[in-house]
């Protein structure tokens, strides 16, 4: 469920026309709906209720400081990525004690800034990671929390691009060498390991990889415990997919996840957390834009919209489907036309729809790309000097500029020629 619907025959952000916002901050601009954000939240967070547990929302979704704000004082913790991620989490006031640090390149930098700044736990994803986290604490005079990532080599059955525990992918540590990296993490003075933590992919559409997944975690809690290790607390990664078709079935729910969290690890007594991004996100935010021209060409008709993949990558790098719909509702029983929707950008990428059944559009018509709230804005990127795609909450009948849209003059300032040039 959104809060992007048609009322009166104008698509609407909660109570606000979405044609108000591009007459009043141009296209191509990112909406987001603040009461889907917070209900999406909630789900997950009543989902594990009863269970002690926290629900990190992963910031590589989405990282506006306005949403991260939102969510923050709703009761999120924060599952970040990179040091730039910590800070703007921080930034946004959320304690540390609610941020988990996550992350294959953690550099030493990095984990000093969340040492000092204060940190919940990073979640170690190597031998040689664990050494030198053990090392810049042990020189702060403090010890770190740290959950191990396994890698329990399950097929998330999701996008190659996206899955992230078979035994071919980055991630983590072999699950089958987990109790000799715990040995050797309980040898090291500057860190402390506390829990597991695992997560297995993106976008997952079933439960049973994550079943699978999660057996696998209690079999090693109890099998750590038996080594004489202390295991208080599970990370059990996200991934939960959302329908980005209508008309394609619905991914589970956070509730059915719930209920997968108590069969597989709920007898364990340990604090459960979870990463969710997509599913809080995705379906919070839509990219508006508008027609710059209907072309036709030899064997199709195109619409050239004004966004372009360095606003949403994500046609262009997964092939992902975004459901594409006009702002002033079709008439009932109107007569589709296909038409293959791109963007301006120099690149035969740039396409994000073939042959998709619209109604028949003109210039300056505004459509909308709907489930594009997470990996949208925080992908994009200025290829072709195009500035970034600026960003706007909505909340009733309210919306402000989260992030304005660059200047040409400021984007171009930010160089600098040398003397010698």
């Amino acid at each position: 469920m959104d809060h992007f619907l048609y009322r009166d025959g104008q698509l609407m952000a909660e109570d606000v026309p979405l044609a108000q916002i591009a007459a009043e901050v141009g296209t191509p601009v990112y909406v987001y709906s603040a009461a889907t954000l917070l209900r999406h939240f909630r789900l997950f967070d009543e989902a594990l209720a009863g269970m002690d547990h926290l629900v990190c929302f992963a910031m590589k979704s989405l990282s506006n400081q306005a949403v991260l704000k939102l969510l923050g004082d709703a009761g999120a913790g924060m599952d970040v990525v990179s040091a730039g991620e910590y800070m703007r989490a921080r930034a946004a006031g959320v304690p540390g004690d609610r941020i988990v640090f996550s992350g294959v390149g953690k550099t030493r930098e990095e984990m000093r800034i969340a040492l000092t700044g204060g940190i919940r736990q990073f979640n170690v994803e190597s031998e040689p990671e664990m050494e030198a986290l053990s090392e810049v604490a042990s020189a702060l005079g403090v010890v770190a929390p740290i959950t191990v990532r396994v890698n329990p080599d399950v097929d998330a059955k999701t996008h190659a691009k996206i899955a992230t525990g078979k035994s071919e992918n980055k991630f983590g540590i072999p699950i089958s060498r987990a109790r000799e990296v715990y040995a050797h993490a309980a040898r090291l003075p500057g860190i402390k390991a506390i829990g597991i933590d695992v997560h297995i992919g993106s976008q997952l559409t079933e439960l049973d990889p994550f079943e699978a997944a999660y057996r696998k975690v209690a079999d090693l809690t109890e099998a750590l415990r038996a080594d004489g290790h202390e295991i208080t607390r599970l990370d059990l990664g996200g991934g939960l997919g959302i329908p980005y078709a209508r008309d394609n079935q619905a991914p589970p729910l956070p509730l059915d996840y719930g209920d997968v969290i108590r069969k597989t690890v709920g007898h364990l007594g340990c604090e459960i957390e979870i990463e969710p991004g997509r599913l809080i996100a995705g379906n919070a935010g839509i990219l508006l834009t508008q027609v710059i021209y209907v072309k036709s060409g030899e064997d199709r008709d195109f619409l050239i919209v004004d966004a372009a993949m360095n606003d949403l990558i994500r046609p262009a790098m997964y092939e992902a489907h975004h459901d594409i719909v006009p702002v002033v509702e079709p008439a009932p029983g109107f007569e589709p036309h296909a038409y293959d929707i791109v963007g301006p950008v120099c690149e035969t990428g740039d396409t994000f729809a073939r042959g998709r059944s619209m109604p028949r559009l003109a210039q300056g018509d505004l459509v909308a790309f709907r489930s594009s709230g997470a990996y949208g804005a925080v992908m994009a990127s200025e290829y072709n000097s195009r500035p970034l795609v600026p960003e706007v909450l909505v909340s009733g009948d309210q919306f402000a500029v989260i992030r304005p849209r660059p200047t040409y003059e400021e984007m171009i300032s930010r160089d600098t020629v040398p003397e010698w040039v």
